[in-house]
């Protein structure tokens, strides 16, 4: 596909604004080389990205949508919150997979090492999906989890496994088609959970509770602009245009900020939802064709 002569004539440009973008991508520059425009003071950001970028080849995949749980739950175990979420543990390896999902459920290797525990397994499950949560303890206190380590073991998609048995049809997939599943089948939940034999491990994170939490860059995504991306085929930190048909977004600029464990190839992304259980309804609902244009600094390679 040709490359674009600038982003002002992609489809849509440019949008709803991309003040927004701006903000967000100077909220990564420093971590990026020195071939990425650094904007002034002042600078107008459609102008910016207009006349310091270029439209790259597109990349066309699917979108789907990511959010940071709000959830109630227990700093100890108590008869209602019985599902914990971890720190790492002493020793974790670095280079090969450590103990599956069913492993870890099925032993004690974790037993002391419990930063919080919430009272449904999916919504645990969940959290490690999304990497990150708010939980709120009956005292008010609230406590921030963000990724810290992961066992090694590739991501499987439990809706990937329900649509495989026949238990829900792919185009009724959805996070809201997996939590009534569950419902109806609650002896069968932790058998589901374990086909997904990644493992993610939590710390505590001091975040700006107006901001989104940390994403891979070290930096707290933005609803509705921060990307998860494959950085194999899109570098952290660049401007991405996504274009009108996307039902549910925008067109617009969207910044790679972020990794996840079931994003990989060209043109799959995950946008940042939000916080809470609206954000929840509206990523889980989001799980449509899309195509990217990544943005490259002008004079690149």
């Amino acid at each position: 596909m040709p490359v674009a002569a600038g982003p002002a004539g992609l489809p849509g440009w440019p949008g709803e604004g991309p003040d927004a973008a701006l903000a967000a991508y100077r909220g990564t520059l420093d971590l990026i080389g020195p071939e990425w425009p650094r904007p002034a003071a002042g600078d107008d950001p459609a102008e910016f990205f207009a006349t310091r970028f270029r439209a790259g080849p597109a990349q066309t995949g699917r979108l789907t949508g990511y959010f940071e749980p709000e959830i109630d739950a227990s700093p100890v175990r108590t008869g209602r919150f019985r599902y914990p979420l971890h720190a790492p543990p002493p020793g974790l390896p670095a280079s090969r997979p450590w103990l599956s999902r069913a492993e870890i459920d099925a032993s004690a290797a974790l037993d002391g090492l419990e930063l919080a525990w919430l009272d449904d397994p999916l919504e645990a499950f969940l959290v490690h999906v999304q990497g990150a949560a708010r939980l709120r303890f009956p005292d008010g206190r609230v406590l921030r989890l963000g990724h810290a380590a992961k066992n090694g073991h590739p991501y499987r998609s439990i809706g990937a496994e329900l649509v495989r048995r026949g238990a829900v049809t792919a185009p009724e997939m959805s996070l809201a088609a997996i939590r009534a599943w569950c419902a109806a089948h609650p002896g069968e939940v932790a058998a589901l959970l374990q086909t997904n034999p990644s493992y993610i491990f939590f710390a505590p994170r001091a975040v700006d509770p107006t901001c989104g939490p940390l994403g891979a860059m070290g930096r707290p995504v933005t609803e509705d602009v921060t990307l998860a991306v494959d950085p194999a085929h899109l570098p952290l930190g660049a401007p991405v245009w996504i274009g009108p048909g996307v039902r549910g977004v925008a067109p617009g600029l969207r910044i790679a900020q972020d990794t996840g464990s079931a994003i990989r190839g060209a043109g799959r992304a995950d946008l940042f939802c939000g916080t809470g259980g609206a954000a929840g309804a509206r990523a889980g609902a989001l799980n449509a064709p899309v195509t990217l244009w990544p943005l490259r600094p002008t004079g690149a390679a």
